[in-house]
């Protein structure tokens, strides 16, 4: 990342009033890593493409997807990858005040999903600026909490497999025992290697094991996990309609 987006995502961090910290470059060559946005590209409604866009319907579909899945509004819930909101004002909408935590790398689709949806929707009472962090290195710790229920929709998707396990040792750290997090993935199936290239049906994206969009064997996110205090299920297909797969991990 040049001086100048390093800079730029400081002052925006800094006036907009997010968490943020000094911090080394992540490299990890995602298409969200400080992806930069104008305020004329905020204005054109760009920051609900750049989350890839479908907007209400992947919204929604997370919502009611953890809904189903026990989340209550007393919990504490963190959405990791939360970008400008799109599944933020659903679950800020139903949480308790204050029990909504959002993480990113991007400061300026943060700042548009606080100083345009949230507002537009009328929920900036339900959320404190400090419950949203800028971070690249999952340092969940920073909000000083555990959290019963976390997150991450099309974010392993973008990650190579150590930023992943990266993920849950931090992530491991801020979980109350018996906590749940979600996460999708772009799956490649046992009988495919997983060097060739995948085209997933719907939605017709297509992954790789070099770059992104990243697919990925079940067996890696049980190397994932290994030595750490997770337990994984499958859940497969939950009607993404990109054909993310959906699996589980539960603190214990």
């Amino acid at each position: 990342m040049s001086f100048g987006r390093r800079l730029r995502s400081k002052l925006l961090g800094n006036l907009f009033g997010l968490e943020s910290r000094k911090y080394k470059d992540s490299k990890i060559n995602s298409y969200y890593d400080n992806k930069g946005l104008s305020k004329r590209d905020i204005k054109k409604g760009l920051h609900r493409k750049n989350v890839g866009g479908m907007w209400e319907e992947i919204g929604k579909l997370q919502f009611s997807f953890l809904i189903e899945q026990g989340l209550a509004p007393d919990m504490k819930f963190l959405d990791l990858g939360c970008g400008s909101l799109r599944g933020g004002i659903h679950f800020i909408n139903y949480l308790e005040p204050g029990n909504y935590y959002g993480m990113d790398v991007n400061a300026p689709l943060v700042e548009a999903g606080y100083n345009i949806e949230l507002k537009k929707a009328g929920l900036t009472h339900k959320l404190p600026k400090t419950n949203l962090i800028l971070e690249n290195q999952f340092k969940t710790s920073r909000f000083g909490i555990l959290f019963d229920y976390a997150l991450a929709v099309s974010v392993f998707t973008h990650l190579p497999l150590n930023h992943i396990r990266l993920c849950f040792i931090e992530l491991s750290k801020s979980m109350k025992s018996g906590g749940k997090f979600y996460a999708t993935f772009f799956e490649c199936p046992d009988r495919v290697p997983i060097e060739q290239k995948i085209e997933h049906q719907p939605g017709g994206v297509v992954t790789n094991i070099e770059q992104d969009p990243y697919h990925y064997k079940r067996s890696d996110f049980l190397w994932c996990i290994e030595g750490l205090s997770w337990k994984m299920q499958y859940i497969g297909d939950w009607n993404h309609p990109r054909a993310q797969k959906m699996v589980c991990f539960t603190k214990i």
